[in-house]
């Protein structure tokens, strides 16, 4: 490990610590004093600074239950929970589903598991890891709302219902089909395995309609409406449920999103102008960290496990 490697690690360490000091005796001076001095002391301090004192103002209120709860903020629930917060401060973050989606979900897995679910249409589901599904099934319409994470559907048939999933405002409408369908850092993609899906997002400027055939994908940021197509032998979609995962000019945010959803812990990232880049390659689950590293290896940037809890992407 090269000296500016080992000397931002420490630098991040330092900063967490103080924050930490200061959130669990904020009528104490001396941290703040502390702090002060610490960011007086380079440029370099004072950006580390900047990116993990973001930490409080995302995070105010989990901080202030903390507090009311009787219980000192600690590196560890600082870390897996304000940092929690992707895009703070330029820090971005992973962490399993909150409470908020589980209260929404019928369907939810942790770090590294895949589940296979019926539903009550006699569809099968089969849920990624960190991933969050729910249903809602009538008897003019079957509704799947992926909250989080990845997910495969193999349809049953039924003419008299729709089968429409979504994620973040995009619709997938199913026509016989069996499909992938994520959300990766806000970026919406779906595959075809089977037949052809619809994917539309009606309430965006411009709106998305775009018909999906065998074999066929798309990733789509309604952020900046970018639709990005192409097409894959249809055994390579959704392929982590093998263990393995097939880019094609994906962005790093999003692959860095997805494979972290097998890394136990938080996976930060220090390194907020490699996002965007877009990568291509086969990725091996079966080590995640490895994967991870080389998806970001040709950005610039390398992965360190920090802890147990907690993986950073920084520059070399």
């Amino acid at each position: 490990m090269g000296e500016n490697s080992d000397e931002f690690d420490r630098l991040v360490s330092e900063a967490i610590d103080i924050v930490i000091r200061m959130q669990n005796d904020p009528a104490n001076p001396v941290p703040v004093e502390m702090a002060r001095s610490w960011r007086a002391r380079s440029e370099r301090h004072e950006d580390i600074w900047s990116r993990v004192s973001g930490i409080h103002g995302a995070s105010g209120q989990l901080l202030e239950e903390q507090r009311r709860s009787q219980r000192n903020v600690t590196r560890r629930n600082l870390i897996g929970g304000a940092l929690g917060v992707a895009g703070v401060a330029g820090l971005g973050a992973l962490t399993i589903p909150g409470a908020l989606v589980r209260a929404q979900a019928d369907h939810v897995t942790g770090t590294g598991e895949i589940r296979r679910i019926e539903l009550p249409d006699g569809s099968m589901a089969t849920l990624g890891p960190q991933s969050a599904l729910a249903m809602t099934l009538t008897r003019t319409e079957r509704r799947v709302e992926l909250l989080m994470g990845m997910c495969f559907f193999d349809v049953a048939r039924d003419r008299a219902r729709p089968f429409v999933a979504s994620a973040d405002g995009v619709e997938a409408r199913a026509l016989g089909t069996a499909f992938e369908l994520s959300s990766d850092a806000d970026i919406v993609s779906m595959a075809v395995a089977e037949g052809a899906v619809e994917a539309a997002a009606p309430g965006t400027a411009p709106a998305l309609h775009e018909m999906l055939t065998l074999g066929e994908w798309l990733s789509y940021d309604p952020a900046s409406a970018t639709v990005t197509r192409g097409r894959r032998e249809p055994g390579e979609v959704a392929g982590w449920r093998d263990s393995t995962i097939v880019a094609d000019r994906e962005t790093v945010t999003a692959l860095v999103a997805r494979i972290s959803r097998w890394i136990p812990g938080t996976v930060v990232s220090a390194h907020p102008s490699i996002g965007a880049q877009r990568v291509s390659g086969l990725y091996d689950l079966r080590d995640p960290l490895a994967a991870l590293e080389a998806v970001v290896q040709p950005t610039g940037a390398r992965v360190r496990r920090l802890s147990s809890g907690l993986t950073v992407i920084s520059p070399i």
